[in-house]
């Protein structure tokens, strides 16, 4: 048991999500919300004005989402602390969000005794990741397999997650304050790197993994 407290910013699209988290953690031993964010954008601001100790963010949110916060908030401070909270239990949700700096990764679904204990790790500079996603990992590795959405960069895999939902390239490129132009690239080189032809093909493979409803 930690004899310090540790202080959160906690970020999640919906409030009630938010609320249900708070009451979670608060309930939890030394543990204090100092801010909440509801978007990435916000997160990587409130991340510079409170400067907490551990960032609880969700994965997937309207805008730059929880990669881009991710990356924003590590280019500001390379030693934040980032602890991803998703519904999201494929493996390759996980890499992404810990290539891109984060330090943890666990389901929404889990149990409040493991968000505690990924909530201390993280605070204590380790790296924790749910036991049932980390024995994907570990099997994927050991048969030589390779997810199809490995070969995207971080920004790629965002675009990629943004184009799928529908959302027209001039439109991403203000989410990202890029060109249109850069975006262009982007989408052939993610249709060149997935095998796909059209933005159809596109959504239907973002569906069969897992990376939007259909």
């Amino acid at each position: 048991m930690r004899s310090t407290e540790i202080t959160v910013l906690l970020v999640d699209d919906h409030e009630l999500v938010r609320a249900g988290f708070r009451r979670l953690l608060e309930d939890g031993d030394k543990i204090t919300i100092v801010a909440e964010a509801s978007n990435g954008e916000q997160a990587a601001v409130n991340y510079r004005k409170y400067h907490p100790d551990v960032v609880i963010m969700d994965f997937s949110m309207p805008g730059i989402g929880g990669l881009g916060a991710i990356e924003k908030i590590t280019a500001h401070d390379p030693e934040a602390k980032i602890l991803v909270l998703s519904v999201h239990e494929d493996s390759i949700f996980t890499t992404q969000a810990l290539q891109a700096g984060a330090k943890g990764f666990i389901p929404k679904r889990s149990a409040p005794e493991e968000m505690y204990k990924a909530l201390r790790q993280v605070a204590e500079g380790k790296i924790y990741i749910s036991p049932t996603i980390a024995q994907q990992i570990a099997m994927m590795k050991l048969t030589g397999s390779e997810h199809v959405l490995d070969n995207l960069s971080h920004r790629e895999f965002e675009i990629f997650r943004l184009l799928a939902e529908g959302k027209t390239v001039n439109e991403i490129a203000k989410i990202f304050s890029l060109s249109p132009k850069t975006i262009g690239t982007h989408h052939t080189n993610i249709k060149h790197k997935l095998n796909v032809s059209n933005s159809a093909e596109l959504a239907r493979l973002a569906i069969r993994h897992g990376i939007i409803e259909a």
